[in-house]
Protein backbone atom coordinates (compact mmCIF):
# COMPACT_ATOMS: atom_id res chain seq x y z
CA UNK A 1 0.00 0.00 0.00
CA UNK A 2 1.63 3.23 -1.42
CA UNK A 3 1.95 5.50 1.81
CA UNK A 4 4.02 9.22 1.17
CA UNK A 5 5.72 10.52 3.82
CA UNK A 6 5.90 14.63 3.89
CA UNK A 7 7.49 16.03 7.29
CA UNK A 8 8.16 19.68 8.01
CA UNK A 9 11.05 20.07 11.10
CA UNK A 10 8.32 19.03 13.89
CA UNK A 11 5.49 17.61 11.73
CA UNK A 12 4.92 14.10 9.64
CA UNK A 13 2.40 13.38 8.13
CA UNK A 14 1.59 10.26 5.69
CA UNK A 15 -0.51 10.32 2.39
CA UNK A 16 -2.30 7.06 1.89
CA UNK A 17 -5.48 5.22 1.21
CA UNK A 18 -5.73 4.39 4.66
CA UNK A 19 -5.22 7.65 5.77
CA UNK A 20 -7.19 10.41 6.43
CA UNK A 21 -7.86 12.86 3.04
CA UNK A 22 -4.63 15.46 3.11
CA UNK A 23 -6.01 19.05 2.52
CA UNK A 24 -3.31 21.06 0.82
CA UNK A 25 -3.71 25.01 1.67
CA UNK A 26 -3.81 26.68 -1.45
CA UNK A 27 -4.17 30.29 -0.58
CA UNK A 28 -0.32 31.50 -1.09
CA UNK A 29 -0.21 31.97 -4.10
CA UNK A 30 -0.27 34.74 -6.08
CA UNK A 31 -2.14 33.74 -9.44
CA UNK A 32 -4.72 35.31 -9.75
CA UNK A 33 -4.45 37.71 -6.78
CA UNK A 34 -3.05 40.85 -7.76
CA UNK A 35 -2.85 42.33 -4.60
CA UNK A 36 -0.83 39.53 -3.38
CA UNK A 37 1.45 39.60 -5.77
CA UNK A 38 2.23 43.35 -5.53
CA UNK A 39 2.70 43.07 -1.46
CA UNK A 40 5.31 40.21 -2.25
CA UNK A 41 7.07 42.02 -4.79
CA UNK A 42 6.91 44.98 -2.62
CA UNK A 43 8.46 42.82 0.44
CA UNK A 44 5.06 42.85 2.23
CA UNK A 45 4.32 39.48 3.79
CA UNK A 46 1.04 40.15 5.97
CA UNK A 47 -0.94 38.87 3.97
CA UNK A 48 1.27 35.48 3.78
CA UNK A 49 1.84 35.43 7.08
CA UNK A 50 -2.12 35.61 7.23
CA UNK A 51 -3.14 33.39 4.80
CA UNK A 52 -0.79 30.91 6.70
CA UNK A 53 -2.41 30.60 10.05
CA UNK A 54 -5.47 31.11 8.82
CA UNK A 55 -5.29 27.62 7.03
CA UNK A 56 -3.40 25.57 9.48
CA UNK A 57 -6.52 27.20 12.20
CA UNK A 58 -9.24 26.00 9.25
CA UNK A 59 -7.63 22.18 9.32
CA UNK A 60 -5.17 22.15 6.48
CA UNK A 61 -2.44 18.95 6.38
CA UNK A 62 0.19 21.09 4.85
CA UNK A 63 0.34 24.82 2.91
CA UNK A 64 1.24 25.16 -0.58
CA UNK A 65 3.26 27.81 -0.94
CA UNK A 66 3.93 29.32 -4.36
CA UNK A 67 5.76 32.86 -5.43
CA UNK A 68 5.33 33.05 -8.96
CA UNK A 69 4.73 37.06 -9.53
CA UNK A 70 5.97 37.78 -13.50
CA UNK A 71 2.20 38.58 -13.62
CA UNK A 72 2.83 41.89 -11.56
CA UNK A 73 7.15 42.13 -11.83
CA UNK A 74 8.12 40.10 -15.00
CA UNK A 75 11.50 40.94 -13.57
CA UNK A 76 10.75 39.42 -10.32
CA UNK A 77 13.61 37.15 -9.34
CA UNK A 78 10.88 33.94 -7.97
CA UNK A 79 13.88 31.61 -6.37
CA UNK A 80 14.73 34.80 -3.89
CA UNK A 81 11.19 35.11 -3.42
CA UNK A 82 10.01 31.34 -3.07
CA UNK A 83 13.02 31.37 -0.70
CA UNK A 84 12.22 34.47 1.38
CA UNK A 85 8.10 33.29 1.22
CA UNK A 86 9.33 29.70 2.57
CA UNK A 87 11.28 30.56 5.43
CA UNK A 88 8.66 32.97 6.92
CA UNK A 89 5.73 30.82 6.48
CA UNK A 90 8.18 27.74 8.32
CA UNK A 91 8.92 29.92 11.08
CA UNK A 92 5.17 30.39 11.78
CA UNK A 93 3.50 26.95 11.51
CA UNK A 94 4.41 23.77 11.48
CA UNK A 95 2.86 21.77 8.99
CA UNK A 96 4.52 20.22 5.77
CA UNK A 97 4.77 22.56 3.12
CA UNK A 98 4.97 21.92 -1.11
CA UNK A 99 7.43 23.86 -3.32
CA UNK A 100 5.06 25.21 -5.82
CA UNK A 101 6.72 26.59 -9.28
CA UNK A 102 7.37 25.92 -12.64
CA UNK A 103 11.16 27.42 -12.24
CA UNK A 104 13.22 24.50 -11.41
CA UNK A 105 15.63 27.15 -10.46
CA UNK A 106 13.32 28.13 -7.67
CA UNK A 107 12.26 24.69 -6.75
CA UNK A 108 16.41 24.10 -6.02
CA UNK A 109 16.40 26.94 -4.37
CA UNK A 110 13.05 26.03 -2.44
CA UNK A 111 14.51 22.69 -1.22
CA UNK A 112 17.77 24.01 -0.23
CA UNK A 113 15.86 26.44 2.81
CA UNK A 114 13.35 23.81 3.62
CA UNK A 115 12.96 21.70 6.42
CA UNK A 116 12.27 18.57 6.81
CA UNK A 117 10.55 16.41 3.77
CA UNK A 118 8.15 18.74 1.62
CA UNK A 119 6.41 17.73 -1.60
CA UNK A 120 7.75 19.78 -4.67
CA UNK A 121 4.93 20.64 -7.20
CA UNK A 122 5.47 19.96 -9.63
CA UNK A 123 6.85 17.73 -13.00
CA UNK A 124 5.13 17.24 -16.09
CA UNK A 125 5.30 13.98 -18.79
CA UNK A 126 7.65 17.17 -20.42
CA UNK A 127 11.17 14.85 -21.48
CA UNK A 128 12.95 18.44 -20.51
CA UNK A 129 11.12 18.49 -17.37
CA UNK A 130 11.76 15.59 -16.16
CA UNK A 131 15.19 15.42 -17.15
CA UNK A 132 15.73 18.51 -14.86
CA UNK A 133 13.42 17.95 -11.94
CA UNK A 134 13.68 14.13 -11.15
CA UNK A 135 17.46 14.12 -10.47
CA UNK A 136 16.69 16.74 -7.94
CA UNK A 137 13.75 15.09 -6.76
CA UNK A 138 16.66 11.81 -5.98
CA UNK A 139 19.15 14.23 -4.52
CA UNK A 140 16.89 15.62 -1.74
CA UNK A 141 14.86 12.69 -1.07
CA UNK A 142 11.41 14.20 -1.64
CA UNK A 143 8.08 13.13 -2.90
CA UNK A 144 6.56 15.23 -6.18
CA UNK A 145 3.33 15.87 -7.96
CA UNK A 146 3.40 14.16 -11.15
CA UNK A 147 0.82 16.10 -13.58
CA UNK A 148 -0.93 14.16 -16.19
CA UNK A 149 0.25 16.38 -19.53
CA UNK A 150 3.89 16.23 -21.42
CA UNK A 151 4.70 18.19 -25.18
CA UNK A 152 1.25 17.74 -26.57
CA UNK A 153 -0.45 19.14 -23.71
CA UNK A 154 -3.59 18.17 -21.84
CA UNK A 155 -5.39 15.16 -23.16
CA UNK A 156 -9.66 15.36 -23.14
CA UNK A 157 -9.19 11.69 -23.04
CA UNK A 158 -8.28 10.29 -19.25
CA UNK A 159 -6.39 7.37 -20.88
CA UNK A 160 -4.13 9.84 -22.44
CA UNK A 161 -3.53 11.23 -19.17
CA UNK A 162 -3.43 7.46 -17.40
CA UNK A 163 -0.13 6.98 -20.26
CA UNK A 164 1.25 10.24 -19.23
CA UNK A 165 1.07 9.60 -15.63
CA UNK A 166 2.68 6.10 -16.43
CA UNK A 167 5.41 7.41 -17.82
CA UNK A 168 6.24 9.60 -15.54
CA UNK A 169 6.19 6.74 -12.96
CA UNK A 170 8.47 4.65 -15.18
CA UNK A 171 11.16 7.61 -15.73
CA UNK A 172 11.33 8.26 -12.06
CA UNK A 173 12.37 4.86 -11.52
CA UNK A 174 15.15 5.37 -13.74
CA UNK A 175 16.34 7.77 -11.20
CA UNK A 176 15.86 5.23 -8.79
CA UNK A 177 12.69 6.89 -7.21
CA UNK A 178 9.94 4.74 -6.06
CA UNK A 179 5.87 5.15 -7.00
CA UNK A 180 5.37 5.81 -3.46
CA UNK A 181 7.02 9.11 -3.79
CA UNK A 182 5.20 10.07 -6.92
CA UNK A 183 1.69 12.15 -6.21
CA UNK A 184 -0.15 12.16 -9.69
CA UNK A 185 -2.68 14.74 -10.41
CA UNK A 186 -4.62 13.13 -13.18
CA UNK A 187 -6.23 17.17 -14.06
CA UNK A 188 -9.30 17.42 -13.57
CA UNK A 189 -11.81 19.37 -15.91
CA UNK A 190 -13.99 22.13 -15.96
CA UNK A 191 -17.64 20.35 -14.94
CA UNK A 192 -19.39 22.72 -17.05
CA UNK A 193 -17.51 22.56 -19.87
CA UNK A 194 -17.02 18.65 -20.22
CA UNK A 195 -20.01 17.24 -18.69
CA UNK A 196 -18.64 13.87 -18.06
CA UNK A 197 -15.50 15.30 -16.11
CA UNK A 198 -16.51 14.08 -13.02
CA UNK A 199 -17.11 10.50 -14.14
CA UNK A 200 -13.40 10.74 -16.05
CA UNK A 201 -11.48 11.80 -12.71
CA UNK A 202 -13.56 9.10 -10.98
CA UNK A 203 -12.35 6.53 -13.21
CA UNK A 204 -9.23 7.90 -13.35
CA UNK A 205 -8.33 7.96 -10.21
CA UNK A 206 -9.19 4.38 -9.86
CA UNK A 207 -6.83 3.38 -11.82
CA UNK A 208 -3.91 5.17 -10.70
CA UNK A 209 -4.84 3.55 -7.29
CA UNK A 210 -5.24 -0.25 -8.47
CA UNK A 211 -2.36 -0.23 -11.40
CA UNK A 212 0.16 2.28 -10.60
CA UNK A 213 -0.40 2.49 -6.72
CA UNK A 214 0.05 6.10 -6.44
CA UNK A 215 -1.40 8.14 -4.10
CA UNK A 216 -3.26 11.25 -6.23
CA UNK A 217 -3.97 14.85 -5.68
CA UNK A 218 -6.02 17.79 -7.75
CA UNK A 219 -6.77 21.59 -8.02
CA UNK A 220 -10.14 21.21 -6.35
CA UNK A 221 -11.99 23.72 -7.84
CA UNK A 222 -10.77 23.44 -11.38
CA UNK A 223 -14.44 20.73 -11.41
CA UNK A 224 -16.41 23.90 -11.00
CA UNK A 225 -14.57 26.42 -12.81
CA UNK A 226 -16.93 28.90 -14.64
CA UNK A 227 -20.03 27.71 -12.81
CA UNK A 228 -22.31 29.86 -10.31
CA UNK A 229 -22.29 28.78 -6.86
CA UNK A 230 -19.05 26.98 -7.05
CA UNK A 231 -18.56 25.89 -3.42
CA UNK A 232 -22.11 23.46 -3.52
CA UNK A 233 -20.33 21.46 -6.45
CA UNK A 234 -16.56 21.46 -4.71
CA UNK A 235 -18.10 19.91 -1.63
CA UNK A 236 -20.29 17.53 -3.60
CA UNK A 237 -17.28 16.41 -5.30
CA UNK A 238 -14.95 15.89 -2.53
CA UNK A 239 -16.69 12.87 -0.93
CA UNK A 240 -17.23 11.30 -4.39
CA UNK A 241 -13.48 12.08 -5.55
CA UNK A 242 -12.41 10.50 -2.26
CA UNK A 243 -14.61 7.09 -2.62
CA UNK A 244 -13.00 6.88 -6.11
CA UNK A 245 -9.47 7.00 -4.45
CA UNK A 246 -8.04 10.11 -4.14
CA UNK A 247 -6.07 10.93 -1.53
CA UNK A 248 -5.30 14.98 -0.73
CA UNK A 249 -6.46 17.99 -2.96
CA UNK A 250 -4.53 21.35 -3.01
CA UNK A 251 -8.03 23.51 -2.32
CA UNK A 252 -8.91 26.54 -0.03
CA UNK A 253 -9.46 24.95 3.46
CA UNK A 254 -10.95 28.26 4.81
CA UNK A 255 -14.16 27.04 3.03
CA UNK A 256 -16.60 25.40 6.10
CA UNK A 257 -18.77 23.20 3.68
CA UNK A 258 -15.96 21.98 2.01
CA UNK A 259 -13.94 21.29 4.72
CA UNK A 260 -17.12 19.77 6.59
CA UNK A 261 -17.42 17.13 3.68
CA UNK A 262 -14.00 16.45 3.71
CA UNK A 263 -14.28 15.12 7.48
CA UNK A 264 -17.25 13.67 6.69
CA UNK A 265 -15.76 11.29 4.51
CA UNK A 266 -12.87 10.81 6.73
CA UNK A 267 -15.48 8.86 9.52
CA UNK A 268 -17.46 7.20 6.11
CA UNK A 269 -13.69 5.83 5.07
CA UNK A 270 -12.48 5.34 8.34
CA UNK A 271 -9.89 7.05 8.01
CA UNK A 272 -11.14 8.92 11.30
CA UNK A 273 -10.30 6.76 13.69
CA UNK A 274 -13.64 6.84 16.65
CA UNK A 275 -14.98 9.65 14.57
CA UNK A 276 -12.77 11.63 17.11
CA UNK A 277 -11.54 14.12 14.55
CA UNK A 278 -15.23 14.73 13.89
CA UNK A 279 -16.17 15.06 17.38
CA UNK A 280 -13.63 17.53 18.65
CA UNK A 281 -14.79 19.56 16.24
CA UNK A 282 -18.01 19.64 16.00
CA UNK A 283 -19.26 18.72 19.29
CA UNK A 284 -19.77 22.34 20.52
CA UNK A 285 -21.30 22.96 16.85
CA UNK A 286 -24.29 25.64 17.19
CA UNK A 287 -27.12 25.50 14.58
CA UNK A 288 -26.75 28.41 12.01
CA UNK A 289 -28.49 31.84 13.16
CA UNK A 290 -30.87 31.53 10.17
CA UNK A 291 -32.52 28.40 11.49
CA UNK A 292 -32.86 29.49 15.27
CA UNK A 293 -34.50 33.06 13.56
CA UNK A 294 -36.78 31.67 11.13
CA UNK A 295 -40.04 33.26 11.23
CA UNK A 296 -42.46 31.80 13.93
CA UNK A 297 -45.37 31.74 11.09
CA UNK A 298 -43.07 30.01 8.63
CA UNK A 299 -42.15 27.03 11.16
CA UNK A 300 -45.83 26.96 11.98
CA UNK A 301 -46.76 26.16 8.58
CA UNK A 302 -44.18 23.87 8.50
CA UNK A 303 -44.92 21.82 11.27
CA UNK A 304 -48.62 21.63 10.08
CA UNK A 305 -47.69 20.40 6.69
CA UNK A 306 -45.92 17.84 8.08
CA UNK A 307 -48.74 16.80 10.60
CA UNK A 308 -50.90 16.48 7.50
CA UNK A 309 -48.34 15.18 5.62
CA UNK A 310 -48.18 12.24 8.34
CA UNK A 311 -51.71 11.87 8.60
CA UNK A 312 -52.35 11.65 4.64
CA UNK A 313 -49.50 9.40 4.35
CA UNK A 314 -51.30 6.85 7.14
CA UNK A 315 -54.67 7.10 5.37
CA UNK A 316 -53.06 6.21 2.16
CA UNK A 317 -51.12 3.33 3.91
Amino acid sequence: MSRTIIASATREIVMGFDQPFCVIGERINPTGRKKLAAEMVNGNFDTVRKDALDQVAAGATMLDINAGVTAVDPNATEPDLLVKTLEIVQGLVDVPLSIDSSVTAAIEAGLRVAKGRPLVNSVTGEEEKLEALLPLIKKYDVPVVAISNDETGISEDPDVRFAVAKKIVERAADFGIKPHDIVVDPLVMPIGAMGTAGRQVFRLVRRLRDELGVNTTCGLSNISFGLPHRHGINAAFIPMVIASGMTSAIMNPCRPQEMEMVRAANVLNATDANCANWIMTYRDHAPAAAAETAAPSAMAASAGGRRRGGRAARMGG
